[in-house]
């Protein structure tokens, strides 16, 4: 019953919040004031991290700070995502962009994101395994399944082509083979009509 109950629930949870455990910046882009970064998924808004000020620091959060949860991932849909430096002079730079998908997380809650140079990143989201099992959906996926059709479409074309053109080979042959009996039997006629002259031509010397 236990078990029954707590698949039952699962089935009805079909988004999960996403917390910030730890992050530490390599490098920053601003030289006369501090830092501001921030993160945002494309169509949120932005969530600034005021205590992230410094490079090559490990900032750690308890997960109940004013700006948590970071956001919300769905069980279907995976979101573009990534984290910013504000910038005083031009766009703002990137730390890193990505899709993020509630997939990302590991058993116990977990994700790592890691870009060399950039970034280090820990993300906590306990409800995450806890979503429907394959029912994740991303733009890759959707790519996937359109290069799939595509391939699928080029082979039945190719398949039909070559049937085709093997009919039109048989085809052929058979009437190449017509056309050989018919000028076979037409020499063997012009040979006996030719015997019979020979013939005629003999009696009427004799």
């Amino acid at each position: 019953m236990q078990y029954s109950f707590y698949f039952y629930f699962e089935g009805l949870i079909s988004s999960a919040v996403v917390r910030l455990d730890s992050i530490e910046i390599y490098n920053t882009h601003e030289w006369i004031t501090e830092p501001t970064v921030y993160f945002v998924c494309k169509g949120e808004n932005m969530t600034v991290l005021p205590d992230v000020t410094k490079a090559d620091t490990v900032y750690t959060f308890k997960g109940e700070e004013s700006w948590q949860p970071l956001t919300e991932l769905k069980s279907k849909k995976c979101k573009r995502c990534g984290f910013y430096e504000k910038d005083t002079f031009k766009s703002d730079d990137v730390f890193d962009e990505w899709e993020f998908c509630a997939s990302d997380f590991k058993a116990n809650g977990k994700y790592i994101l890691f870009k060399e140079k950039e970034l280090n990143v820990t993300f906590n989201c306990e409800e995450c395994t806890s979503l429907p099992a394959g029912t994740f959906n991303t733009d890759t996926n959707n790519d996937n399944k359109g290069n799939k059709l595509r391939v699928a479409i080029i082979v039945l074309i190719v398949l039909v082509a070559s049937t085709v053109t093997i009919f039109g080979l048989m085809m052929a042959y058979k009437y190449w083979q017509k056309r050989k009996r018919q000028q076979d039997q037409a020499r063997f006629l012009k040979l006996f009509e030719e015997g019979d002259d020979l013939e005629d031509e003999l009696e009427l010397g004799n």
